[in-house]
């Protein structure tokens, strides 16, 4: 395994002086997948091609929780990047990824709280750049100062998802249903990107990891015939 959230997090904690200890994290895992060993879901991986790119902007803590959902996106989709967000400084490799004349940044995030002339709602297309989705991967509180406290994030259009269903994901609840979880967000950037098979197999799979994740906590009989086990099978 070595993936942009896997790196990341390896980076965390070598810099750590003290061990994350996350809910539940004390229970032993698997490395690649984050959970239960007799629950792990590594040989259901898909592998699938996508023309757009994700930048996930990562909270301090994110990398280290079992339940992030960032991993999930970087599993899947190949251009993958993961970097820590400090508000002081700016990683060189961001900068250098952002100004990448192959990639058109847009960041993600709803456009009631950035200018008017910088909200976009749907992907050029006909651009020969290849779009990359930039993720601020936190809680909503978290992001939102994230977004206030990133000016270097300013020059690039504001991508605002008014997605119609309610999230799916039972892991984290957000206090506001309308809330998507960082990897329902990137499964509908990836289809409105053209990257449709992707953004199916990405909603597939975090169905099964949910699942899988819950069912580890509360020790229920694992199902392999389930409705998220047979939906995502179609992209193997």
């Amino acid at each position: 395994m070595s993936h942009a959230v896997f790196r990341l997090r390896a980076e965390c904690l070598a810099r750590s002086t003290r061990p994350f200890v996350a809910r539940g994290s004390r229970a032993p895992r698997c490395p690649e997948c984050r959970v239960a060993f007799d629950y792990c879901f590594c040989e259901l991986r898909p592998v699938v091609p996508a023309k757009a790119g994700v930048c996930l902007l990562m909270y301090h803590s994110e990398p280290m929780k079992p339940s992030n959902t960032g991993w999930l996106i970087a599993d899947l989709v190949p251009d993958t990047w993961a970097f820590g967000w400090l508000r002081t400084e700016v990683d060189p490799k961001l900068d250098a990824l952002l100004d990448d004349p192959q990639w058109q940044p847009y960041v993600v995030f709803p456009g009631e709280y950035a200018e008017e002339a910088r909200v976009v709602d749907q992907v050029s297309l006909a651009d020969a750049k290849r779009p990359l989705f930039i993720l601020l991967d936190a809680t909503w509180t978290e992001a939102r100062k994230m977004f206030r406290k990133s000016p270097y994030l300013d020059r690039f259009p504001v991508l605002s998802l008014t997605p119609e269903q309610i999230s799916r994901y039972q892991l984290r609840r957000s206090k506001r249903e309308e809330h998507l979880c960082t990897a329902e967000v990137a499964a509908l950037c990836l289809d409105l990107s053209g990257d449709s098979r992707a953004a199916g197999a990405l909603n597939a799979y975090l169905d099964v990891f949910t699942e899988r994740y819950i069912g580890a906590k509360r020790a229920l009989p694992l199902d392999e015939a389930s409705p998220a086990h047979q939906a995502l099978k179609a992209f193997l």
